[in-house]
């Protein structure tokens, strides 16, 4: 049976929380609608938005370079409403808070409402609204290649996440050489990890991993054999996913020190959500 557990972030090691900062009915001009006189023609808009960051610099040097400019995020936002048209206000939303959130790098998260007022509908309706939360998200992916230049492969898996628009690389372990795990007849691999920021959910960055992996020639013939890049998500966020397509944490890596090495380096404190286990305490154990 599929399970889920809410997704939620790891305190930073300066264990802040996040600070809001709330825009209330800003008015703006669009063209969005199914009609196509709404396309056309054109109305108000009313939005709200709540935008997660960290503000204590700001308040206590009262510098506004340390905090997020509300006045550029609400033009932007304006402006963004006036060159697009979409014909649903999901879309619109979907697509705005993921431009502001691209823009705005001090954002963590936004809590954005997009209202609608006196939908054609042919009933009295006074407004309709979307209401949706979106935001960064840490994941661990663990990188390897055992097959022709594997240096090479590695370095186009990197450049492969570093091209991609929702995703951030933050850090790069160090690449290590390690024996072939499960079936021990093929050549030996290099193994790294790589943490990221990302705005796609663990089933889309599931997604692009698979897609670079065929860029690099990526072949599935043998469970655990040869590959030429092998990308697997280790933890995203605190998230414990168990489906057929995806599995979060990755149910084997605690006993695979080519994983917890290069992890342990990256991140030693971070905690397994379900062993409950520091990085660095599960590659001692090994």
């Amino acid at each position: 049976m599929a399970s889920l557990a809410c997704c939620q972030k790891q305190s930073g090691k300066d264990g802040r929380m996040s600070d809001k900062i709330y825009i209330r009915n800003l008015e703006v001009f669009g063209k969005h609608g199914v009609l196509p006189e709404e396309n056309r023609l054109g109305q108000k808009f009313q939005i709200n938005a709540v935008l997660y960051t960290h503000t204590r610099e700001a308040g206590l040097k009262d510098d506004l370079t340390k905090t997020i400019h509300y006045g550029e995020v609400s033009h932007f936002m304006s402006g963004f409403m006036m060159e697009h048209t979409f014909q649903l206000i999901e879309t619109a939303a979907e697509q705005m808070a993921r431009a502001v959130l691209l823009r705005f790098p001090a954002m963590e998260k936004i809590r954005l409402e997009i209202l609608k007022p006196w939908a054609p509908i042919g009933l009295p309706l006074e407004s309709v609204s979307v209401e949706i939360e979106r935001g960064w998200h840490q994941a661990f992916v663990a990188i390897g290649s055992n097959l022709g230049e594997r240096e090479d492969y590695l370095e186009q898996g990197l450049k492969g996440l570093r091209s991609c628009e929702d995703c951030r690389v933050e850090q790069v372990s160090e690449i290590i050489a390690t024996k072939p795990y499960g079936v021990t007849d093929q050549p030996d691999f290099l193994n790294g990890m790589v943490k990221l920021k990302t705005l796609l959910s663990p089933w889309e960055l599931l997604r692009e991993l698979n897609r670079i992996e065929q860029q690099a020639g990526r072949e599935r013939k043998v469970h655990w054999g040869p590959r030429t890049l092998d990308l697997d998500i280790i933890f995203y966020d605190n998230c414990v996913i168990d489906t057929e397509e995806l599995t979060i944490p990755h149910p084997d890596m605690h006993n695979r020190a080519f994983v917890l090495q290069p992890l342990a380096e990256l991140a030693p404190y971070f905690r397994h959500p379900l062993l409950h286990k520091t990085a660095s305490q599960m590659l001692a154990e090994l």
